[in-house]
């Protein structure tokens, strides 16, 4: 069972769309309705990890019209973008290490004011974590072995009681184990670290050997 219309999501013919914070502009040339009035860009699971995770059946969905976000992988800002519309008076800090997808990073948050793009390297969030201070929800997309380090690493900066979200790239951990015991490693980690773990959805409907866990940080 899916998840219902939230703030800024709206679901049109069992596809997800989000509020298009800039009416008339398109990110990677998607699909707009128009809906009483308002504009929506279709959010592609094909593109989207995290619309993949709704559109799997993924419940956890914290994102608020003020919401602040950590996003570790943010690559050229697909998915960016969608948050950007979700949480229009919040702020996005978009983490990214690859200088050429970053150029495309950087002219999407020229465009909208609420991406704050960081050229770095997630494996050392003391670099940025003065400028990022404390987010509601953190998410992570990256394509290496030591993914639940990384993310451990990150969490610091993510609000007692806040929401985080790992994208699991099981073949870049480890090409030669099974998945499923790749991702049950990673759900280990995270509870060793504290996080009580939310749900964990397979992508495999988009993502082969992908799944995304979600977690919730202990409160204060």
């Amino acid at each position: 069972m899916r998840l219902a219309d939230q703030a800024n999501v709206k679901w049109l013919d069992k596809k997800p769309y989000t509020r298009n914070l800039i009416p008339g502009e398109s990110v990677c040339w998607e699909v707009h309705r128009n809906i009483n009035g308002i504009e929506y860009r279709y959010w592609d699971p094909n593109r989207s990890k995290l619309a993949a995770f709704l559109v799997c059946g993924g419940r956890a969905f914290p994102f608020g019209l003020k919401s602040t976000v950590l996003y570790l992988g943010a690559a050229n800002g697909t998915t960016v973008s969608h948050i950007s519309d979700i949480c229009p008076g919040g702020r996005i800090f978009a983490v990214e290490v690859a200088k050429n997808p970053f150029r495309e990073l950087l002219a999407l948050a020229e465009k909208r004011g609420n991406i704050i793009p960081i050229l770095e390297d997630a494996n050392h969030p003391e670099i940025y974590d003065r400028v990022v201070g404390q987010v509601d929800v953190m998410y992570q997309d990256i394509s290496q072995r030591n993914q639940a380090e990384i993310f451990i690493r990150n969490s610091g900066m993510l609000k007692p009681g806040g929401t985080g979200y790992l994208m699991v790239k099981a073949r870049c951990i480890d090409v030669a184990a099974s998945p499923v015991k790749t991702i049950g490693i990673c759900r280990d980690e995270l509870e060793k670290a504290g996080f009580r773990v939310l749900e964990i959805v397979k992508l495999e409907q988009y993502e082969k050997d992908h799944a995304a866990i979600v977690v919730k940080k202990a409160p204060a």
